[in-house]
């Protein structure tokens, strides 16, 4: 089998606003290269992928999920999530990222939950076009194109509520109330991590045994809290080092909680295999 061309496209928004009802805020695609790995992470937005082609497994709450063309998975904000592409048959996909007052509302009313967060579409041929269609119109930044680009997540919603209904699958799951604690642990890390918080202070702000806290926020995620909190920060400020230059390697490892700036360049280069001024030079060159 020929390799396929690895590939990455994404379209922003021109004119986006984070605080209106619905805002799509960027779309793409793009071609992975074998075991093309994301995460585990957080977003603090809505993404919707469709795979195109190829095959790929999608990871949430604990669970994986074996995905093909003609299928859809959903991430909401704060959940913590990682996806990776077939070693032999890389999946191409698109996506489409939103936020806004009513986004959770109209995911719910898809039937789409966090214990149920993939859409089998393999029949539906609206869904593709839709996708396209959003990144058209961003696209052409045109005054138009925040309209428009919601106008087709309206539609590529309703798409997916068919399919749900159809399959029965939009009846209420409840939440086990494992998923929903370790849920306000993501949610505690994600907001307080540029505090000096410890495992041990979170437990007690949610009122959590924190060892019974660990072992379930482990069984759910794969990774300990104190892990979780560690990438989450490095994370944050390799995304600093991209886009405020003006600040020192200091002034960022502080403002994301580590107050050694030692301790930071070694964890940092233990994630990325760079020092974070490596990695800034990197990102200057381009």
């Amino acid at each position: 089998m020929t390799p396929k061309k690895e590939s990455y496209y994404v379209v922003s928004n021109p004119l986006p606003s984070r605080e209106g009802a619905l805002t799509v805020l960027f779309a793409g695609e793009s071609q992975t290269k074998p075991v093309h790995r994301l995460g585990p992470k957080v977003y603090d937005y809505y993404l919707i992928h469709y795979v195109i082609s190829g095959k790929g497994v999608f990871s949430s709450q604990g669970e994986d999920y074996e995905l093909g063309a003609g299928e859809s998975f959903v991430i909401k904000p704060e959940q913590l999530i990682s996806y990776v592409s077939d070693e032999h048959d890389p999946w191409h996909y698109c996506w489409i990222a939103f936020t806004g007052e009513q986004a959770s509302e109209l995911i719910a009313s898809t039937g789409v939950n966090p214990l149920q967060p993939i859409i089998h579409t393999t029949r539906n041929r609206h869904i593709p076009v839709l996708f396209r269609h959003i990144q058209q119109a961003l696209r052409a930044r045109k005054s138009n194109a925040q309209l428009r680009s919601i106008g087709y997540l309206y539609q590529l919603l309703g798409e997916y509520c068919e399919v749900l209904s159809a399959s029965g699958a939009a009846g209420f799951v409840a939440e086990a109330e494992s998923d929903r604690v370790v849920q306000q642990a993501i949610h505690y890390l994600s907001t307080q991590y540029a505090e000096p918080i410890t495992i041990e202070m979170m437990a007690e702000s949610l009122g959590y045994n924190r060892a019974y806290l660990s072992r379930i926020f482990k069984r759910h995620t794969k990774m300990t809290p104190v892990t979780f909190l560690l990438k989450l920060r490095v994370d944050k400020a390799r995304q600093l080092l991209r886009e405020r230059l003006e600040l020192t390697i200091e002034q960022i490892a502080s403002s994301v909680g580590f107050y050694d700036p030692l301790y930071f360049s070694k964890q940092f280069r233990r994630l990325y295999g760079v020092s974070p001024s490596e990695y800034r030079n990197q990102i200057k060159s381009l």
